[in-house]
């Protein structure tokens, strides 16, 4: 449902994507770690056709990103870190804006916009402007809007920043619930014991490389050098990959 093949994307010298390959199938959860520079977002809006690639392709559904744009973001919705939102628009203005968008006929639209209000527990909060809501709550806002036309595919970067306990949980919930029903669901996160509880699989990037990608116990198997849970895992890697760098540069 998503192939990377050999996606790079470079900064003048720097490769802040280097080379990826990867695959997620659909109804699947992985979760895309990192540590900060890694290439993360930048791979995700390379996905997202925000950033164009250096080089490789990128395949949402059956649709190549680059020759059939609009057709994979048809299928697709998008996440990010940091909500961006009209915020002179209230929460149900905003989403039907979206849907219209998505050329989504009155009468699905207005069953999405009270489906997923609903589900966020924004409902009571649908006629106030979006300036007036606490951060988690546009970020929950967003999740309406990048499920409002009902993607095949999910794109996520940082889902829980500035979440409550309870705001987490639903999303958590919301994920599995949405894969279970077919949704592919590319999830990258440093939040460790998220990707740990919910990702069917995992992908560990740095320096733009994927350097282990696989279920909990294939990645376990990839490194001598810890035991344990995902943390230790994730950190043992990073290690390894250090002190390889600095065996080469001397």
């Amino acid at each position: 449902m998503i192939q990377l093949i050999n996606l790079t994307k470079h900064y003048g010298k720097l490769a802040a994507v280097d080379g990826l390959n990867l695959e997620v199938s659909a109804g699947q959860i992985f979760g895309f770690l990192g540590p900060n520079g890694a290439g993360k977002t930048t791979t995700i809006r390379t996905m997202m056709g925000i950033l164009k690639p250096t080089s490789g392709r990128i395949i949402l559904g059956e649709y190549d990103v680059l020759a059939e744009p609009q057709k994979a973001k048809a299928i697709s919705g998008f996440i990010p870190d940091r909500p961006f939102i009209y915020e002179k628009l209230s929460g149900q203005e905003f989403l039907a804006f979206v849907g219209k968008l998505h050329r989504l006929d009155p009468a699905r639209l207005n069953r999405r916009i009270a489906e997923l209000l609903d589900l966020l527990e924004l409902t009571v909060w649908r006629d106030e402007l979006v300036e007036s809501y606490s951060h988690g709550m546009k970020q929950r806002l967003v999740v309406c809007a990048a499920l409002i036309h009902e993607p095949r595919i999910l794109v996520v970067d940082e889902p829980m920043v500035a979440m409550d306990p309870r705001g987490a949980r639903t999303l958590k919930d919301l994920f599995r619930s949405l894969a279970t029903n077919g949704v592919t669901i590319f999830l990258s996160t440093h939040s460790i014991s998220v990707a740990e509880e919910i990702c069917h699989r995992i992908g560990i990037i740095h320096k733009g490389r994927l350097i282990a990608c696989g279920t909990m116990e294939e990645i376990h198997s990839q490194t001598s050098g810890a035991n344990g849970n995902l943390e230790s895992v994730f950190l043992a890697l990073i290690r390894e990959q250090e002190l390889a760098s600095e065996v080469i540069s001397t």
